[in-house]
């Protein structure tokens, strides 16, 4: 099974102003990575060349940390003809006035969904926060908007207030992978390893989603990447993408994280609170044997150096 490419995310950059506890990228404020706008080019040109792409998301880390590159991308790839979503946490929204004076120039460029995520990973409170004023703001100027809510299952700490207005609410389980092993899995509930011969998530079941991060990586799923766009073109590589000569993608379409752990000899030991969990802790023992396809290795709370990294020309 191959790739068919509909939705690119662009992760701009690793860095963001929040440390939130469940972030699976481990995105902080420490991080230096950043794309170049010709590096932008290139990909949206590669994208275009690919056929099949509709979708282009811009996302970190937080883009709104980078904003003169965000606009100038988010145009480039209207210009191109593709559909443009932005993913943020709002925190721009430092009062109403200001998320207008950031978002329109989004709404004027066309940008045709953005994501906020309002929930008590990202903010301590569910009241008011730089998410709703950015959801006001976006509503106020007939921006296509919707609000993200993670929870976690089992703890009342991580649930969320319904909105009362009518914007779109989408609620996701936290994904155990990245910081939220360290920081959320302990005293959760647990599973053994048998049960998690699946993987839960569609896109990467029936992939037609790709992430690229600044160092090049192109990843099915964050820290699983099938290739790096400064090697080898992005329309080249979604070309010869192939799950089952993948050693990471093919034993999990195969029978999802415990087959993984049975093709490479993964011997664990421990409870998982879900199919992402063991996924994950499996991927961090097979860093150093599949470093090309485990990349970055920041997402596996290592250094963020990676011999694999490559600069584009």
């Amino acid at each position: 099974m191959g790739l068919e490419l509909t939705n690119l995310h662009i992760l701009l950059t690793y860095k963001c102003p929040l440390r939130c506890d469940h972030c699976f990228v481990f995105g902080d404020q420490h991080a230096s990575d950043r794309f170049a706008f010709n590096q932008i080019k290139a990909i949206l040109e590669e994208s275009r060349r690919i056929g099949s792409v509709e979708w282009v998301y811009f996302e970190g880390g937080e883009p709104f940390l980078l904003f003169p590159l965000l606009l100038k991308s988010v145009h480039r790839a209207r210009q191109l003809g593709f559909k443009v979503g932005v993913v943020t946490n709002g925190f721009f929204a430092r009062s109403e006035e200001a998320a207008v004076r950031y978002l329109r120039p989004l709404q004027q460029l066309g940008v045709a969904r953005l994501c906020v995520s309002d929930d008590l990973f990202h903010y301590k409170s569910l009241k008011e926060t730089p998410a709703k004023r950015a959801l006001s703001a976006a509503s106020q100027l007939g921006l296509p908007v919707s609000r993200v809510s993670i929870t976690l299952p089992g703890s009342a700490r991580f649930g969320f207030a319904e909105p009362a207005d009518s914007t779109p609410h989408t609620t996701l389980r936290v994904m155990f992978s990245g910081r939220a092993v360290d920081k959320l899995v302990p005293g959760l509930s647990t599973s053994g390893e048998a049960s998690f011969n699946q993987c839960p998530h569609a896109y990467f079941v029936e992939p037609g989603t790709a992430f690229i991060d600044p160092y090049g990586f192109v990843q099915l799923c964050h820290g699983i990447a099938f290739g790096n766009a400064w090697e080898t073109s992005l329309s080249a590589l979604i070309s010869q993408s192939e799950a089952d000569s993948h050693p990471i993608w093919g034993p999990l379409m195969q029978g999802g994280p415990a087959e993984l752990c049975q093709v490479h000899g993964i011997q664990q030991t421990g409870e998982y609170a879900d199919a992402c969990h063991l996924c994950y802790t499996a991927r961090r023992a097979l860093i150093d044997r599949f470093p090309q396809y485990l990349a970055p290795r920041h997402v596996y709370g290592l250094s963020r150096v990676n011999k694999f990294s490559r600069r584009s020309p």
